[in-house]
């Protein structure tokens, strides 16, 4: 592609550490304020830049695609999921798209983890009650929870991120399920002692903890449909760190109210960052739903390993190579 610095424009503010070695190694143009890019800004960014950084709070659909220069060349994607980037409208237009795959897969799952802890053994519950001063004092029958030691986890979705929460969640002394388009290897199920269910309905049955880890695409959009979450035993937790629209959120809301679930921790929600459900903020209020603000992928450490990955893509098509994490849309 020449010698010449490529015009790199970056949505959002990155780690100091990734902002500068960008400024080192190409024409970075940064967002110092981190205030999300309106699509008309989008649309002159593509009209100009070369390559263009966005994150998971920008839309490049394909009317922003439509509007690309000729020397835009490059979608260098700041995350995993590249379901706000029109990938097969790029294509068309010859023009390349990568992500940060395998970066967060740790960090994700130490998140789900604690979410897996923090419903049945109502953390929140307890930290609210310390923070208000009501604590009563100890008693043998307050504030009970449930133990996960010995309870059945279900997966769906046993790529990178779940056979990191299966390896946790076994190091708990829990039992591992899981539901796959495919099993994993023999040896991964063995070193996981990972039981495969073809039938996604016949395991959500059956399980204590349901855990989801699976992309977002057309085929997976509320892959827990009302009529699957129906499924799940009265006592069964739900945990997502994943895509909010994965799960049918009003059922799951309908179903923890009922008592037809026990609770459900949630890193990510169905419309946010739009308005969440006040239904949603009263079950966290009792504690049968925990919420977070889809932090699952939040370390200092990760985000400066996504930075460099992406810097990595860039610096490989810049050169005439094929960039490690190109995404394709038969991928998707």
């Amino acid at each position: 592609m020449g010698k010449k610095k490529p015009l790199v424009i970056v949505t959002r503010k990155l780690p100091d550490v990734v902002e500068t070695r960008m400024r080192e190694l190409f024409d970075a143009r940064l967002n110092a304020d981190d205030r999300p890019m309106t699509q008309a800004e989008l649309v002159e960014a593509v009209k100009t830049a070369h390559v263009l950084v966005p994150t998971i709070t920008d839309r490049i659909d394909a009317a922003v695609i439509a509007q690309a220069g000729p020397d835009f060349k490059l979608i260098a994607n700041f995350g995993t999921g590249v379901d706000h980037i029109d990938v097969e409208a790029a294509q068309a237009r010859g023009i390349t798209v990568t992500n940060t795959l395998g970066v967060l897969t740790e960090d994700t799952a130490d998140m789900t983890m604690a979410l897996i802890l923090a419903v049945p053994r109502r953390l929140p519950e307890g930290i609210r009650i310390m923070e208000t001063g009501e604590w009563p004092g100890w008693s043998p029958t307050w504030m009970l929870g449930h133990r996960i030691f010995g309870k059945r986890l279900g997966i769906v979705g046993m790529g990178r991120i779940g056979q990191a929460v299966a390896r946790r969640a076994k190091a708990f002394g829990m039992s591992i399920h899981y539901h796959n388009r495919n099993p994993v290897s023999a040896a991964i199920e063995d070193d996981l002692e990972a039981t495969y269910w073809e039938s996604l309905d016949q395991m959500l049955a059956r399980m204590d903890v349901v855990t989801i880890h699976t992309p977002r695409t057309p085929a997976t959009y509320h892959l827990l449909s009302a009529r699957r979450l129906h499924l799940m035993r009265p006592g069964s937790y739900f945990v997502n760190t994943s895509r909010g629209d994965l799960v049918d959120e009003t059922a799951l809301i309908r179903l923890i109210e009922e008592g037809a679930i026990a609770g459900a921790g949630l890193d990510v929600l169905e419309n946010a960052p739009g308005v969440i459900s006040p239904k949603l903020l009263k079950l966290a209020e009792t504690g049968r739903v925990v919420l977070l603000p889809h932090m699952s992928s939040a370390t200092i450490e990760g985000r400066i390993d996504m930075g460099e990955r992406v810097i990595l893509n860039i610096r490989m098509f810049w050169d005439g190579h094929r960039p490690p994490d190109r995404v394709l849309p038969h991928m998707l």
